[in-house]
């Protein structure tokens, strides 16, 4: 959607294709960080965004054991907005889709799913979809597959997926929220279970963290066993855990760290979770996505507008876009395999290691986790001046 919306406002006509009818659905990713907020106040959108239904966290504190310990000051950082926004991630691509449909060169399709890719010679030139309608074929110069961890586009493009390893699944979930609950704490880690509760003003937003394959288990012990789980880790919720009656109710998280090994073939890119699968660990995955989106339209837009990008062109997206995937990747591997491996795996009490503990006492190096979170390797920023000719104020 980012990028259908930068390159129609470079003037190149674009297509979003969204296999379903609206965006009502819980996504795990509703963290807007301050590198994304930078890019919308870039593109004039900042001010019209806030007035959006969010929550904003200039702080990140986890409960570990029975130690409170803030982890993340982002009040410094060199940013718009010292800040994370929680979001619902429908009302964000509401928002990026109503700014997108200024332009008569953006054309959204809802309940369009790509099933294949149209092949002419070595290249590809397009996608085949199904509608209500019936099928539909469109014909680009550019396919962009950006369709997620279970990518239909890389799948029959053949791109090779190399899968990195995560120790954990995540159980989501809601419960209800009220307003003299205790404000934000990021996680609550004792005895071998890990809880991260995310604000959504009226509810809380609850991933459950567990060793990976052991979802069967967990439902076989029984909804009062996991009730008491949850419970336990966040005691003021014990009055409302029975809100919980149903299986249903609780998602399943199988948690993936992947990248491809190489993103594009002729007439074709990858981004986002379909070129890299991040781990939960910090809620970046939507924002990588979004540096991607920025970085392929400044890259590639200019040239859009005039012929077909060659491949080595599709390869300087990968190429600008390769070190903060690796660096962010590495980071979320060396998080899960030495810290939440280590938890999960436990069932003794726990106390916070000497870095976090390191964080307590010395607040200035919190702004080191806020800027490796809130901004990130390399971020991206909106370098092409608006094409006012496709605009429609």
């Amino acid at each position: 959607m980012m990028l259908g919306l930068l390159l129609a406002r470079l003037g190149v006509d674009t297509f979003v294709l969204e296999k379903h009818a609206d965006f009502l659905r819980d996504f795990r990713g509703d963290t807007i960080h301050p590198s994304t907020l930078d890019i919308m106040y870039e593109l004039g959108f900042l001010d019209e965004f806030l007035k959006r239904p969010h929550q904003e966290i200039r702080e990140l504190a986890g409960q570990i054991g029975k130690d409170t310990v803030t982890i993340a000051d982002f009040t410094h950082l060199p940013t718009h907005c010292q800040f994370l926004a929680f979001m619902p991630q429908w009302d964000f691509l509401d928002f990026i889709s109503q700014q997108a449909k200024r332009y008569s060169t953006f054309h959204l399709k809802m309940q369009a799913e790509v099933i294949d890719l149209i092949h002419e010679k070595y290249t590809v030139a397009g996608v085949r979809a199904t509608t209500p309608e019936g099928p539909l074929e469109i014909r680009a110069w550019l396919t962009v597959g950006a369709d997620g961890r279970h990518s239909t586009v890389r799948e029959r493009a053949a791109l090779e997926v190399v899968n990195l390893g995560a120790p954990m699944d995540v159980m989501w979930m809601r419960i209800s929220r009220r307003p003299d609950d205790p404000g934000q704490t990021f996680g609550h880690i004792d005895q071998g279970k890990i809880l991260v509760l995310l604000n959504r003003d009226n509810y809380w937003q609850c991933a459950f963290v567990i060793p990976k394959g052991t979802a069967d288990e967990i439902r076989r012990r029984g909804l009062e066993s996991f009730r008491a789980e949850i419970a336990g880790l966040a005691p003021f919720l014990r009055d409302r855990v029975e809100e919980l009656r149903d299986w249903n109710q609780i998602s399943l998280l199988t948690v993936a760290v992947d990248r491809l090994s190489r993103w594009c073939r002729p007439g074709l890119l990858c981004i986002g979770d379909a070129a890299h699968a991040m781990s939960p660990i910090g809620g970046v995955g939507i924002n990588l996505a979004i540096q991607d989106a920025v970085a392929t339209a400044n890259i590639l837009g200019p040239k859009l507008r005039q012929k077909a990008p060659s491949e080595s062109e599709l390869q300087t997206v990968q190429q600008r876009r390769h070190f903060p995937t690796w660096a962010t990747q590495r980071l979320q591997l060396a998080i899960q395999n030495r810290v939440i491996k280590r938890v999960l795996g436990s069932a003794k009490p726990i106390t916070p290691p000497w870095p976090v503990r390191l964080l307590g006492r010395w607040p200035y190096l919190r702004r080191i986790p806020a800027r490796l979170i809130g901004i990130g390797f390399r971020p991206e920023h909106v370098m092409m001046a608006e094409n006012r000719t496709g605009a429609q104020d």
